[in-house]
């Protein structure tokens, strides 16, 4: 999956045009994530990821059939390129990683229903001809790490779609609806608005009859949907953190 705020010029590996790349590890996150606000979450990793992250849902377009996508964010800053999980010293301030931080700079694009490429962004400076890991072997087959690539990344790509469609069922049970969180900065200070993000409305779950609660846990929405609920309390400690940051400075 290509994310456009993190993967900032993802081509397509080629064997020829690529022979000679190399990339640096490991991966220098505070360079390809530092105003990352927010990343694609996979349905599997929920359970990790709400024990330091808000996960939310976003609007993410539409599919081929013109019908809206939600997407699962963990949450990293409360503003526009704001990265709260990163320390000054360029560490992660959580024990889990997301997926799609742990296999950056490479990604996975569709090219058509059957065929998807294996991508790198070349914009990541930790890439370059000089030093680092060769990608490639000197007949041109694919290194270690490209393979590990070529395995990985369907398989999260399988587990996207799942969430997807997970995501789809949540949205047409109605139970996704828009919210807004107004924050406290302090006595004196300007309250942040945080929007532009849906969370599963409690009162809406509720009423849902108890056929289609069955469905919910047997299908593992429901576990999504709890995970999702007691992730929201970080929305206020990344509130306490960015506190803590702009005290500091």
């Amino acid at each position: 999956m290509i994310n456009p705020a993190l993967h900032r010029d993802p081509v397509a590996l080629d064997r020829n045009h690529h022979r000679a790349l190399r990339l640096k590890l490991p991966v220098d996150l505070a360079s390809a994530a530092g105003k990352l606000n927010a990343c694609f979450l996979h349905g599997a990793e929920f359970a990790q990821a709400c024990m330091e992250y808000p996960i939310v849902f976003v609007r993410a377009g539409t599919d081929e059939a013109g019908q809206p996508q939600i997407a699962p964010m963990a949450v990293l800053g409360l503003t526009r390129d704001e990265n709260l999980y990163l320390q000054p010293d360029g560490a992660w301030s959580a024990q889990y990683l997301p997926a799609q931080l742990r296999v950056y700079p490479f990604a996975l694009a569709q090219v058509d229903a059957q065929q998807a490429a294996l991508c790198i962004d070349r914009a990541y400076a930790g890439l370059s001809e000089a030093q680092g890991d060769l990608l490639f072997e000197a007949d041109g087959s694919p290194s270690a790490l490209v393979q590990r690539m070529q395995q990985q990344l369907p398989e999260l790509e399988a587990e996207a779609q799942r969430t997807r469609r997970g995501c789809a069922r949540l949205m047409g049970l109605g139970l996704l609806q828009e919210m807004r969180l107004d924050i406290s900065q302090g006595e004196g200070g300007p309250t942040l608005r945080v929007d532009g993000f849906m969370a599963v409305a409690e009162e809406k779950l509720l009423k849902l009859d108890d056929a289609t609660l069955a469905e919910l846990v047997r299908s593992g929405l429901m576990r999504l949907i709890h995970a999702h609920q007691l992730s929201m309390v970080h929305l206020r400690r990344l509130a306490e953190r960015r506190a803590i940051r702009a005290a500091a400075h």
